[in-house]
Formats: C-alpha cells, sequence, structure tokens
C-alpha cells in the first residue's frame, strides 16, 4: 500500500488515500473524507512505483 496527499477538488483540504501498489491501472470514485463529496481518481502505478495521479470532481 502507497499513501498519497492531495487536495479535494471541492473544498481544497488536503486529504490523504492508501493506494494498492498491485493495481497496475485504477479508475474509481470515493468520497472526500472531509466535505464528503465524490471525486473521481485516476492512478497509475510500475513495477509498485507511482506514475500518475489525476484527481477530478464529480457532480457540483
Amino acid at each position: 500500500m502507497y499513501e498519497h496527499f492531495f487536495q479535494c477538488p471541492h473544498c481544497w483540504g488536503e486529504i490523504s488515500m492508501l493506494l494498492d501498489t498491485s493495481v497496475r491501472h485504477q479508475k474509481y470514485i470515493e468520497d472526500c473524507e472531509i466535505c464528503c463529496n465524490p471525486i473521481e481518481l485516476e492512478v497509475t502505478f510500475q513495477d509498485g512505483e507511482l506514475i500518475g495521479f489525476s484527481v477530478n470532481s464529480i457532480g457540483q
């Protein structure tokens, strides 16, 4: 597991998520732990190293 810190695109608060390094490409929706708004995450790992991370607001 890999802990990654980033800003929520809704409230701009800093949050962290644990990312699974064993899955090369992931795309899913999580709620912000601060404002509870949905966030779409797209994550890419190569050989256990984070090489791509994007976050987009959903709704609003």
